[in-house]
């Protein structure tokens, strides 16, 4: 009777190793059946045309008319993602993304620095000051232009090491002469009530990584004639300027943001001379005649170079003309809103390619100014051939864009910086244009 336990034990254990080795061979066979499927339409995917796909509506499911415009799309969404500046945890969903990389943070005077990582455009990689130290700027005197006292303004821009520049209370800053920046500067109003004023103002030149943000700058004047130091190992003789707000020329890396600009003896911001990788944001323009010129001159094509980003700005009350007037290079002109001229709004010449996207023109009453654009000294013969284009823009009391071109693909991708947003965003998008009020333990 034992031996029967022990005989119908041992043959139950071999019916189930049965049962397994059949259950795992019927498994096996089934994968390896999915596998040769797979590897089967894979073979399909990797053969070539002639062997696997003569349906000529499949070969060309995926094609596209213009594929230098899809890789510069592609390129452009990878450059602006949000991801590289972790925007999540302080997004305020205003829909201006330098805003609301930052601004929602009620900390951000603990964590100024964080602006330079929320540039966007041409100009996002300009640092300024993020990799050096803090600079209080105590003292709103400027009265050796060649022997700064320390804790002036002109003191800090003039340094050889990187400076963030930040100001220990309201002031209004007289400056004797023109104020030289040295390159890798942050100058940074946001906690105080900074003015730059009925004096000369800034100038860059044969520099590169400048963030200018948070100040007005407002009635400058031409000054010059003078020594003025630019470094301190350097004083140099200066001619007369202009008077611009800020004069850019031969520089690069150049971020100008969130700042009030108007009533000056010539532009409000110029750029030549070469210069090129830069970005004017969220900036407003008042009470000014010719506002923004962007090249030197029709016969300097060193110019051929420069891309500047003119995003989020809000061109207001009392403008004239040239918001910008552009020669030779690449402009995208996207998210502003325009809100006065008497003139024009952009104008050119020396064949710029100009790539208005998603701002909102209002033209003025006069019935012979409602032209957005205008060609400059420039017989439509020639003009014809410039690309300048209006994509999504806002019309508004008449007014209307000239376009011109053929709308190459390679010429409007290096006049791409990023994503336009749509124009009926504007108003929102552009409402904090100028410089914020911000105070310590509040959003700005």
């Amino acid at each position: 009777m034992g031996i029967s336990h022990r005989l119908l034990s041992l043959c139950i254990l071999l019916l189930f190793m049965l049962f397994v080795y059949v259950r795992a061979s019927a498994e096996k066979t089934e994968l390896n059946s999915r596998l040769g499927e797979e590897e089967k339409v894979q073979g399909m995917k990797n053969s070539s045309m002639a062997d696997g796909l003569d349906d000529e509506t499949w070969i060309n499911e995926h094609a596209v008319d213009n594929p230098e415009e899809i890789a510069s799309m592609v390129d452009m969404s990878i450059r602006n993602s949000t991801e590289r500046r972790k925007l999540g945890y302080f997004s305020c969903g205003t829909g201006n993304p330098i805003d609301d990389c930052w601004r929602c943070d009620r900390r951000w005077y603990l964590r100024r620095k964080r602006l330079a990582n929320c540039g966007v455009g041409f100009g996002r990689n300009a640092v300024g000051g993020r990799d050096g130290k803090y600079y209080v700027v105590s003292n709103p005197g400027d009265d050796d232009p060649v022997n700064p006292k320390p804790g002036t303004l002109r003191h800090a821009v003039i340094q050889d090491r990187p400076l963030w520049i930040v100001f220990k209370r309201d002031m209004v800053i007289t400056l004797k002469q023109e104020l030289i920046m040295n390159s890798f500067k942050t100058i940074d109003g946001r906690g105080a009530n900074v003015h730059i004023a009925n004096g000369a103002c800034i100038t860059i030149q044969f520099v590169t990584n400048i963030i200018i943000h948070g100040v007005h700058i407002h009635d400058c004047k031409p000054t010059g004639n003078a020594m003025v130091r630019s470094s301190p190992s350097h004083y140099g003789w200066r001619t007369i300027a202009d008077g611009d707000a800020i004069s850019i020329f031969g520089s690069s890396h150049i971020w100008i943001d969130h700042n009030s600009l108007s009533n000056c003896a010539d532009g409000l911001i110029d750029a030549i001379m070469g210069s090129t990788a830069i970005t004017i944001s969220s900036n407003y323009f008042t009470h000014h005649n010719e506002v923004m010129l962007l090249g030197h001159s029709d016969s300097y094509v060193r110019d051929k170079q420069m891309q500047v980003t003119i995003a989020y700005n809000h061109f207001g009350e009392g403008l004239i003309q040239r918001m910008p007037r552009c020669r030779h290079g690449y402009f995208h002109v996207v998210n502003n809103d325009y809100t006065h001229w008497v003139m024009y709004a952009i104008g050119g010449s020396a064949n710029p390619t100009i790539n208005s996207q998603g701002n909102r023109y209002l033209a003025p009453a006069n019935a012979f100014a409602k032209e957005v654009t205008k060609r400059v000294a420039t017989s439509s013969n020639q003009w014809r051939h410039w690309n300048w284009r209006s994509d999504g823009d806002l019309l508004l009391n008449g007014a209307y864009f000239t376009p011109s071109g053929a709308g190459a693909a390679a010429s409007y991708a290096r006049a791409s910086s990023l994503g336009a947003k749509s124009s009926s965003l504007v108003g929102i998008i552009t409402s904090n244009a100028g410089a914020l009020t911000c105070r310590h333990g509040r959003m700005c």
